[in-house]
């Protein structure tokens, strides 16, 4: 089995998205207080905007930048590292298939094959409706469940190839019975925003 390198900007043009809100940069400014420097609130600042816009486009990398006080590199440099963040619009659900060893030994090339069969898509897309993307992830550590994949936030754990149609017809394939932390959503949920 070999290490796989992709590469990430063979693929649809960066799109050049929407400016920050300043109701996004308020969202981005409750981390301030958080880190010794502003350079830290980088991967959350990344965070908020994807969730904002569904992807983190070269507008709001640059306002991003400026916000933190940042040289647009560093933005784009974080952006393209992180497999996480997408840089052209993503579907509402998207699907993520763990690719790590212990995946591929019990049978994740035929769960990402199936899901690309059943969607019609190949990594790194976007069905026509805007429903599902498509992308694999290093690692989902959920090795002792292997093989896994996510819809979202949402894990499925020693996944069945024959089970994925199933998974992915389901409508509430990407709910979580479980709120997410304070850390994240407390912005929001206290009034900051």
């Amino acid at each position: 089995m070999a290490w796989k390198a992709l590469d990430r900007n063979d693929g649809p043009p960066r799109a050049e998205g929407d400016r920050l809100s300043e109701a996004v940069k308020a969202r981005i400014r409750v981390f301030f207080d958080r880190y010794e420097t502003k350079r830290a609130v980088l991967l959350p600042a990344l965070h908020i905007v994807q969730d904002e816009f569904g992807y983190v486009g070269w507008r709001a990398m640059e306002d991003i930048a400026e916000l933190l006080e940042l040289p647009p590199s560093e933005v784009f440099d974080a952006v393209t590292f992180y497999t996480y963040f997408w840089t052209h619009p993503r579907g509402r659900k998207v699907i993520t298939v763990c690719r790590s060893a212990s995946c591929e030994v019990m049978g994740s090339e035929g769960i990402l094959a199936e899901c690309k069969n059943v969607l019609g898509i190949s990594e790194h897309q976007t069905t026509p409706d805007g429903n599902y993307s498509l992308q694999t992830e290093e690692c989902l550590a959920q090795c002792d469940h292997a093989p896994c994949m996510k819809i979202n936030e949402r894990t499925y754990s020693c996944v069945k190839v024959s089970e994925v149609r199933g998974i992915l017809e389901d409508p509430n394939n990407d709910r979580l019975d479980i709120p997410r932390s304070d850390l994240y959503d407390g912005a929001k949920r206290y009034g900051a925003v």
